[in-house]
């Protein structure tokens, strides 16, 4: 029986896989940096239903994996296709591979340049990217539009006019903050190591780190999340509030944790998609 099952799970891995768009791999092509493992999942619109709206999206994984990638990355891309938005799905470094800050903030970089540079391919409006995370890829998402100043990008010998700032972020029961009350442990050593300062654990606390031009922030979570405590996303609603941020907070009873768009995960939580397809119609007056 064991084997049977075994076998029906390399099945579905395998026609998952098959499913998937061949995936860009970010920096084959800048020295020094062609053996990263960063992955981009290209999603293009429908053509009939494009809106010019394109969106980055950041699963989660504690910043050790992106296991997830099926349901935050792949599941969420097809949605926002049918709503006629672009997606790309971007695996990022981690933990597990040996990788820390900055090499998330880097991918994530690159991820946006590559989408502002292509954007004609795909009939993409340049200012009308954003970025999309889950739980620590929240925390990703965040740190794209918060940390957008800091060109990660010029090191590495990629220069031009190409704006690394999204213009919008979304975050989905996001990792927030690393301070100790609240904080997603494994997901704060896994960006920051065991031994980080208190200067970085302020930093990357993201309702610590707003800027007054940040993006605008739509934000979704519930209460009964197990994995990262509800009150990550409230802090940082909060900062937002007080720096006077165009956000959307939504705060659901029931959903758990890892459901990205799948419905049949969290029947309430989920509703978070539709609410994010009003607000960015709005955002940019469809």
């Amino acid at each position: 029986m064991r084997k049977v099952i075994l076998s029906i799970l390399l099945l579905s891995w395998v026609c998952a896989a098959v499913a998937q768009p061949k995936p860009i791999h970010l920096w084959a092509n800048v020295k020094g940096m062609k053996s990263a493992p960063t992955k981009l999942y290209c999603y293009p619109a429908p053509d009939s239903i494009n809106t010019g709206t394109a969106v980055i999206v950041c699963p989660g994984g504690s910043y050790s994996h992106t296991m997830g990638i099926a349901t935050e990355g792949f599941g969420v891309a097809e949605w926002l296709n049918s709503q006629g938005i672009n997606a790309f799905v971007l695996k990022y470094r981690v933990g597990s591979q040996g990788y820390h800050h900055p090499a998330m903030l880097e991918d994530v970089q690159m991820a946006i340049h590559y989408v502002r540079t292509h954007g004609d391919d795909y009939h993409i409006n340049s200012g009308k990217v954003g970025t999309m995370g889950f739980s620590a890829g929240g925390h990703l998402s965040l740190m794209a539009g918060a940390f957008s100043s800091e060109n990660h990008l010029a090191d590495k010998g990629i220069t031009g006019k190409i704006n690394l700032k999204p213009n919008f972020v979304v975050a989905i029961y996001p990792v927030v903050s690393m301070q100790d009350d609240i904080a997603h442990k494994r997901s704060r050593r896994n960006l920051l190591t065991r031994h980080y300062t208190p200067e970085e654990q302020s930093k990357f606390s993201m309702e610590l780190s707003i800027p007054g031009d940040m993006p605008p922030v739509f934000l979704a979570t519930a209460e009964d999340d197990p994995v990262v405590m509800y009150q990550n996303s409230v802090r940082l609603e909060q900062s937002l509030r007080k720096a006077n941020i165009k956000h959307k907070y939504l705060l659901y009873k029931t959903g758990g944790h890892g459901y990205g768009a799948d419905e049949s995960k969290a029947p309430e939580a989920t509703k978070w998609k539709y609410e994010f397809d009003k607000w960015v119609n709005e955002l940019f007056d469809y």
